[in-house]
């Protein structure tokens, strides 16, 4: 069996309660919360007026509430942001950080070894807490919120291996997935440039959200000129956000990267002159693009 598992101290967990959770949400953010209500894991993200990014997260239900599975770091600025739009709406929303784990498990007999069918999304209910698969993308693995002080003895349990966070990153930057504001610059990202639509992170017919007018024309309208891709690093790692050339001009930018693979935002027209001798250049590295499936 190959699997591996990692407890995340990057990612925090909140717990939105209340008659009015689904709609509350509903009306904010980029998919169909009704799916995560129903029983379905999904991704999504918060935005701005202008359609720029500021979280992303997993919503998963758990019995009367909601869980959002978020960026540990920056859960205070998510907790902020929401109660900004409670108005009247009956939610409570509460930081279950301390006492909640993020589990994240992938390896090519993951689902398997968790009784998960290979769909995104789908999700069981495990004697120490919600397991699913990453809604993302299947290939990625499965994630599990735990109480905290049953995560390592879960891990134990079923004999996966203990990983590093290190070496999930190079298995999701492997498969060209963005990781929060890690890789989206926030109130600058779109999600179109981002892979976010290819990782079933918008609803394209769940009805208005906060920055939704400006995603949907980026699709209708055929005006993505970026994409964000996995790239091979030959050479010491380019700092996030430096800057690619090729040929001597602007290529795109880098995000974040392990040694010898990360991410880049790289312009279409750019990629499309790749070869023939021209090679895209970051600091003192050369880099070579590696299309996901």
């Amino acid at each position: 069996m190959t699997v591996s598992a990692h407890i995340s101290k990057r990612r925090g967990v909140l717990r939105i309660a209340g008659q009015d959770r689904v709609s509350f949400l509903q009306g904010l953010v980029t998919n169909d919360v009704a799916k995560a209500a129903a029983g379905q894991a999904v991704y999504a993200a918060l935005l701005t007026a202008q359609g720029r990014f500021l979280h992303d997260f997993f919503i998963l239900p758990q019995a009367d509430a909601l869980l959002i599975d978020c960026e540990a770091d920056r859960r205070a600025d998510l907790i902020r942001r929401l109660s900004m739009y409670k108005l009247r709406a009956k939610v409570t929303i509460e930081d279950k950080s301390a006492s909640l784990a993020v589990v994240l498990v992938w390896g090519a007999d993951a689902l398997t070894a968790l009784s998960l069918p290979a769909e995104a999304g789908a999700m069981i209910a495990g004697e120490s807490g919600p397991i699913f698969v990453d809604p993302r993308l299947a290939s990625l693995g499965a994630r599990a919120i735990l109480t905290g002080d049953n995560a390592a003895s879960w891990i134990a349990k079923h004999k996966f291996h203990a990983a590093e966070e290190l070496d999930y990153d190079r298995h999701r930057i492997a498969l060209g997935v963005p990781d929060g504001s890690r890789d989206l610059p926030v109130e600058r990202a779109l999600l179109m440039e981002n892979n976010i639509d290819d990782l079933h992170g918008i609803d394209w017919n769940k009805g208005c959200y906060i920055g939704q007018e400006v995603t949907a024309r980026m699709r209708y309208r055929s005006l993505v000129r970026k994409r964000l891709l996995p790239v091979a690093i030959d050479g010491p790692v380019p700092e996030f956000g430096a800057p690619i050339t090729l040929a001597g001009a602007e290529a795109g930018e880098m995000r974040s990267a392990v040694p010898g693979l990360g991410l880049a935002l790289l312009r279409q027209e750019a990629l499309d002159k790749v070869g023939d001798g021209r090679q895209l250049v970051s600091a003192a590295a050369t880099l070579r693009p590696l299309p996901p499936s």
